[in-house]
Formats: C-alpha cells, structure tokens, sequence
C-alpha cells in the first residue's frame, strides 16, 4: 500500500467513525418535545415561545386571537384562494378535523388571508365544501408572518395547550395521515411544563 492510500483509507475510517459518534451523541436525534422534525416532509420547530397575539375574524365578523384557544391544541392553517396547494391540502386538514371531532381539547383553524368581496366569497364557498371545517377570515396578511415564515402559504402552526407555536409546516402536507394525527396527539398528550 502506497503512503498516499494509506493516507485515504485512514481518513476515510475516521470520517466515518466521526458521522457514527455524532448520531451515537444524538446528531440523528430528530425528536424535539415528542415532535419528529421529519414528519410530513419536514418541520421546523422553533423554540417554544407564545403565539403572536394578531386578531382575525370568525364566520360572524366577531374578532378572534389565538388566546381564545387556550386549553386547547391548535392547528393554525393559514390558506388562500389563489394558492393552489392551499386548496388541495385543505380536504385533509378537514379530515382531521373529523378524526378528532371527538375531542374537545383539538382545535383545527384554517385561516382565509384573501382579501376583497369576490375573494372571501369564494373562500367561505370553498371551506363550506370541507366540512367540518369553519371559517376564518385575517385580510390584512399580517398572520403569514408572524411565524417566521415570511409570508409562504400554505402555512399550517401547531399550538400547544399553552398557547406556545410549537411546529411549523411550510407548503402542502397530507394532514389526513397516521403522521399528522400523530403530532396532534403527542401536543395532547404533554402535560404543561413548570
């Protein structure tokens, strides 16, 4: 063996044994407070901090924060009528809203940012087809960035019993599936911290 493949066989054996100490230390660990990071195509989950306090209104024009949910885990979705992937994700946040209908402790909120008459008509028309579903109206897009986001959307926010922004899903995701109710249940499942 030369001294040069000498010197790429030892570099190779201690490349590898450093990736292996690394996810042996916990640098594979994609768990944060029992919510996978992988989950539903990759979530960010930011330190737990209180949910902005940004008003929006409910089917009935009366004002509406997040704090009215306290108690309760949120599933925040923030959509519009002119974002295609709002639209296709939306029958699956009804499902799971359906999954735990049963639960009065589960919150799903899909928030309409569309703006203008023709607009919120539609979006009231288009949640009215996702039962059980109600509608959520912020038309001064402030809430799309609020969580760091910078104003993406679809944008789906779990809120934790406390009030806390717990995780964040940019673009469409299948909220319908075991990974999505997974999450849901494991904010349910935390008891608050001292």
């Amino acid at each position: 063996m030369t001294e040069l493949s000498r010197r790429r066989a030892l570099a190779m054996t201690a490349g590898g044994g450093l990736a292996l100490a690394l996810a042996a230390c916990g640098g594979g660990d994609n768990r944060q407070g029992g919510l996978n990071r992988r989950a539903l195509g990759g979530l960010e989950i930011p330190d737990s901090a209180p949910a902005p306090d940004i008003p929006f209104l409910d089917a009935d024009g009366r004002e509406v924060r997040i704090a009215d949910f306290a108690g309760k885990v949120v599933v925040l979705n923030l959509w519009a009528t002119w974002c295609a992937p709002c639209r296709l994700e939306m029958p699956t946040l009804a499902a799971l809203a359906r999954h735990f209908a049963d639960n009065a402790d589960v919150q799903v909120v899909p928030v309409s940012v569309d703006v203008g008459d023709t607009a919120t008509t539609q979006a009231r028309a288009f949640i009215g087809e996702n039962p059980p579903l109600s509608y959520y109206a912020e038309p001064n897009f402030r809430l799309p960035f609020a969580f760091g986001a910078g104003g993406k959307m679809p944008q789906t926010v779990l809120i934790d019993r406390l009030g806390r922004t717990r995780a964040l899903k940019v673009g469409e995701a299948d909220w319908s599936g075991d990974e999505a109710k997974s999450l849901v249940q494991a904010l349910l499942d935390e008891t608050a911290l001292a």
